[in-house]
């Protein structure tokens, strides 16, 4: 058993937690997630409260174990916070300032809080402010990046100023590198585009045939994908053949996206997330990924992935405390 100061604290029995993504994180895959043992989450941005109660209710339909709900500060919606707090084991923010109001507001509902930092400032920010963990983004992170430190180095100066437990994120995609951070001393791993081809996932099919031809090189930084993105301009990581296609296009819209029965545009350069209400020009979209792109190879079942992140980084590191002991 991979047993840390983050499977205690928030009841899950495997130190994975999933990334937030968006609307790749549906009910289904949020639950699936948590099924499997490791902490599955569900984000809300930009989504209305009805839909949100409703994704709630959904997933507390396939599952009883503890699960959370990633709220993004520049799509932040009071009504939501409140209709969450007593229903998640975690509330955990992204993209902002560590708020201590809001750090207490979700004590005050008995959940417990986090908050995913890009620097080592806003670490001893989020810890100050009441932070029950925190989870440390490094630049090789899927989608938008936060601060512009690799993991190892960030999560080393992270654990070295904070006591509270820390999560690593960004490039986590395969047994070796879940081994790799838990060694260096992460309380676990925060993985995302591992679990955008999961048969759970709300991706659209192009998208994760594009992620499972992808290497991890061909994950690129790019400031392009900022058409109507309330966290831009920031740095964020994308496919390199989405962003040369979308440069080779004209300035006119891509597809459109279904939003609660009502359609919507999408404009190049749209930092929309690759759903399955999208249509159009899917291989010109925003298809976020981070450099763990390299280890989707097929399509499975978060159960499955959770199994071979968790089971493979065990194996690795009880060999890695043999070889320790070994004369």
């Amino acid at each position: 058993m991979l047993e840390t100061a983050f499977t205690r604290l928030v009841g899950c029995s495997v130190p994975i937690q999933l990334a937030g993504m968006g609307s790749i994180n549906g009910p289904e895959l949020t639950a699936a997630v948590s099924e499997a043992g490791a902490f599955g989450q569900i984000t809300f941005a930009g989504t209305l409260p009805k839909d949100a109660e409703a994704r709630m209710n959904r997933i507390e339909e396939l599952t009883s174990k503890p699960f959370g709900v990633n709220l993004i500060m520049p799509f932040f919606d009071p009504a939501i916070l409140r209709m969450v707090i007593p229903r998640a084991r975690v509330v955990d923010f992204f993209w902002g300032e560590p708020d201590v109001r809001l750090i207490d507001q979700v004590h005050a509902g008995g959940a417990l809080a986090s908050w995913q930092v890009g620097s080592i400032r806003e670490a001893i920010n989020a810890e100050k402010a009441g932070c029950d963990f925190i989870i440390a983004q490094g630049i090789e992170a899927g989608g938008h990046i936060r601060g512009r430190l690799s993991l190892l180095p960030l999560l080393s100066a992270v654990l070295d100023a904070v006591s509270v437990p820390v999560l690593a994120a960004g490039g986590i995609g395969t047994a070796r590198s879940v081994a790799a951070v838990l060694f260096a001393g992460a309380a676990g791993a925060r993985v995302g585009t591992r679990f955008i081809a999961a048969e759970e996932s709300n991706a659209h099919p192009e998208y994760v045939r594009a992620l499972i031809a992808a290497r991890a090189e061909d994950a690129v930084e790019t400031t392009r994908f900022e058409v109507d993105c309330p966290m831009c301009p920031s740095q964020h990581r994308v496919l390199r053949s989405a962003l040369e296609a979308a440069e080779a296009l004209p300035d006119r819209p891509l597809g459109e996206i279904d939003i609660s029965g009502e359609r919507y545009p999408i404009a190049r350069f749209q930092g929309t997330v690759v759903s399955k209400q999208v249509e159009g020009r899917i291989d010109a979209m925003a298809c976020y990924a981070g450099q763990s792109v390299g280890g989707v190879r097929r399509v499975q079942s978060a159960g499955e992935i959770v199994a071979e992140l968790a089971g493979g980084a065990e194996a690795l590191l009880a060999r890695l405390a043999v070889a320790q002991v070994a004369p």
